[in-house]
């Protein structure tokens, strides 16, 4: 074979051939496309986690506080993904989702107060997130702000009544990595690394009633109260498509360890990948915004500096497209959650493997959280400071139901073989003091 041309020469007996290069990059991809296509609803849920009000918060820390308040992203790591971990687990125990548990196990008083809380938490954040979309939008092609606010928000109903989940999950999974360009932006800029690895790991805490309202606006996006409704929800989803359920409480999925792994699993993905955007979005912004005296953040011109490292004059396009695509994931995970809960509780048909004409309640209620939602956009509170004090608002009502989860995946009755570990209960327990705490501390400091 010495004469042989060189793309047939190949080492031994092997002989190359012109296919060989690309299945060979086939080969390399595949393991990279394997893995996207494993990941479920808790990537899923910590990718929507990154919302509009994520993006306030942290960028609002980031100019207004430098990097004392990096520590948050690595303290809310194992609390999201226990608590997430939990909602999961309950969904696939049960074949329900929280509020169907809690209709069946626990008092009206429980079941309606647990939808109160949802639903008041989801519809000031909807609001917030279209809101900061429609804003987005009006500073880069302009137009009028009532223009984008209601073709944003018909956007996102069309999205979610008649797109198939399968194929909505799968786009919102890629979507989600346009939030990396401010990991870009954070790694590019001059930063103390030193003064990074010691705010990160040891905590600052201020009683300044500024400092604890963007505490609580971390703590509230992070551990937002609809991401664990979601999560339940979407176990149970992923058990009525493998066909181990009829519906959504229905029956009770046949479990084997792989799936508690997978769901561990995926959950910690989810979970990692939402804090560490997060915690770049504030080493950003502190060293962009904050090093030039940039630390009340009012608009969208204002927040999208902080990706002028790695965008330059395209920082303002590449905001926008992050904040509509981060939404347009959010909002239906939102309308989603609340109108689960409500379908569950009335004893609707709900699921977004359903059609409209199946289950026209569950679509009508995501429609009607989503329109009362945009009546929060005609106050007289800018964009991105409704996107923090709705955040805020979520750490208010999420310390509840977080003790709600914690009981019900506590219960044998409920769980069987599968209630929490005992480090999933001291996690537990300290998040929910935590957050009642960081709570009670903002609430006195304003009054």
């Amino acid at each position: 074979m010495k004469n042989a041309p060189s793309w047939r020469r190949g080492r031994g007996d092997e002989r190359a051939r012109p296919g060989d290069a690309v299945a060979n990059c086939a080969d390399r991809v595949a393991p990279l496309k394997n893995f996207f296509a494993k990941l479920g609803p808790g990537f899923i849920s910590g990718a929507s986690d990154d919302d509009p009000t994520a993006v306030a918060a942290y960028t609002q820390a980031g100019a207004q506080f430098g990097y004392t308040q990096l520590w948050t992203a690595l303290f809310t790591i194992p609390v999201m993904t226990v608590a997430a971990e939990m909602s999961g687990r309950i969904g696939m125990v049960t074949g329900k989702g929280l509020i169907g548990v809690v209709k069946t196990h626990y008092s009206k008083v429980t079941l309606y107060g647990a939808i109160a809380l949802l639903l008041a938490s989801n519809v000031i954040n909807i609001g917030a997130d279209l809101g900061a979309m429609a804003a987005s939008a009006q500073m880069l092609v302009g137009l009028p702000f009532l223009f984008w606010l209601l073709g944003i928000t018909a956007l996102t109903l069309v999205l979610e009544v008649f797109v198939p989940y399968r194929a909505y999950a799968t786009f919102l999974k890629y979507l989600a990595l346009v939030l990396l360009s401010y990991v870009a932006a954070a790694l590019l800029e001059r930063q103390d690394w030193s003064a990074i690895v010691h705010a990160t790991f040891i905590p600052t805490i201020s009683f300044d009633k500024v400092f604890l309202l963007n505490l609580a606006a971390i703590l509230g996006t992070n551990l937002s109260p609809y991401l664990f409704f979601w999560q339940a929800s979407e176990e149970v989803e992923e058990e009525v498509a493998r066909h181990r359920i009829g519906a959504m409480g229905r029956g009770v999925p046949e479990l084997n360890p792989r799936d508690f792994r997978h769901l561990r699993t995926d959950t910690r993905i989810g979970m990692i990948f939402s804090n560490a955007v997060c915690f770049f979005i504030a080493i950003a912004a502190a060293s962009t915004l904050g090093a030039h005296g940039i630390t009340d953040i009012q608009t969208p011109q204002q927040a999208a500096l902080a990706l002028r490292p790695f965008a330059g004059q395209l920082s303002y396009v590449l905001f926008t497209v992050g904040i509509i695509g981060s939404g347009l994931l959010a909002v239906p995970v939102l309308a989603g959650s609340a109108s689960y809960a409500l379908s569950e509780a009335l004893g609707w048909r709900e699921g977004l493997y359903r059609k409209f004409k199946c289950a026209p309640g569950f679509y009508g209620a995501i429609v009607v959280a989503t329109l009362i939602s945009v009546l929060i956009d005609f106050s007289s509170v800018g964009p991105i400071q409704m996107l923090v004090y709705s955040a805020a608002f979520n750490a208010l009502l999420a310390p509840p139901l977080l003790a709600l989860i914690l009981f019900i995946s506590n219960n044998q009755e409920i769980m069987g073989a599968h209630t929490n570990s005992p480090l999933s209960n001291v996690l537990g327990v300290l998040t929910v003091v935590g957050m009642a705490a960081s709570s009670l501390a903002l609430l006195v400091t304003l009054i």
